[in-house]
């Protein structure tokens, strides 16, 4: 009795004619070549070794590695992409205000909407007392603090080494800094600021409700970027 399988013999012409005709059909199709390759080596017994075949598995494994890498590579140039979009179009909100407040306004407004966080805060050392009309004026955005607060912020000492730039997650925002919505805050981008000389620093603190937004392995040097172009318009305020 034969072993293999009838086929009807219309059904059979059909498939020959096809595969005849487009052969790229097979050979694209991987679970039917996989088939194929399988069949044959049943049919060739379990005592014959089929280096060919033990070839072209080592080598579908590496073609399975470089597609993995290769739509990896592909994602992360569309984030790229995309965040460099983001962080433009933010720039280009900071410079549309004609006047200080608006400024202001805008950063914890339309800005931080842009670069989708859900607090932004612009933090200023000055040995002024807060009782300032205009820092009362704009509360909701601008924090007042103690010359060198920014160094121990940043790295927990005041000689620390100057980063311009840290991710980190947090676990008790601090609500001095983040208001009321301290206590959704999981996560934050701190960007060193510097007004020039003479001056003291400061920060833009950047907060997201998502503890995976900014971690210490992303890159900065999107967010760098935006810290020299906002301490830059900056200067042009305090001048």
């Amino acid at each position: 009795m034969s072993s293999k399988p009838d086929i009807d013999p219309e059904l059979g012409a059909v498939l020959r004619d096809s595969i005849l005709a487009h052969p790229d059909v097979i050979l694209d199709d991987k679970d039917v070549m996989q088939a194929l390759i399988t069949a044959n080596d049943k049919a060739l017994g379990t005592n014959i070794v089929d280096l060919r075949g033990i070839a072209m598995a080592r080598l579908e494994g590496r073609l399975d590695r470089l597609e993995d890498t290769h739509r990896t590579v592909i994602a992360a140039a569309y984030e790229n992409l995309a965040g460099t979009n983001q962080i433009h179009r933010a720039i280009l909100r900071l410079m549309d205000p004609v006047d200080f407040e608006t400024f202001l306004t805008d950063l914890g407004g339309e800005v931080a909407d842009t670069m989708g966080v859900d607090a932004m805060h612009l933090v200023l050392e000055t040995a002024q007392q807060e009782d300032d009309p205009t820092v009362q004026r704009l509360g909701d955005v601008l924090r007042v603090v103690e010359p060198g607060f920014v160094a121990a912020y940043f790295e927990g000492q005041r000689n620390s080494p100057a980063r311009q730039v840290i991710l980190r997650q947090v676990d008790e925002a601090p609500e001095f800094l983040y208001g009321e919505k301290a206590d959704w805050i999981q996560s934050e981008a701190c960007l060193r600021l510097d007004f020039g000389p003479g001056r003291l620093p400061g920060m833009l603190l950047l907060g997201s409700e998502d503890p995976q937004q900014f971690i210490p392995q992303h890159g900065t040097d999107l967010l760098a970027f935006f810290a020299g172009v906002f301490e830059r318009t900056m200067r042009r305020w305090l001048s």
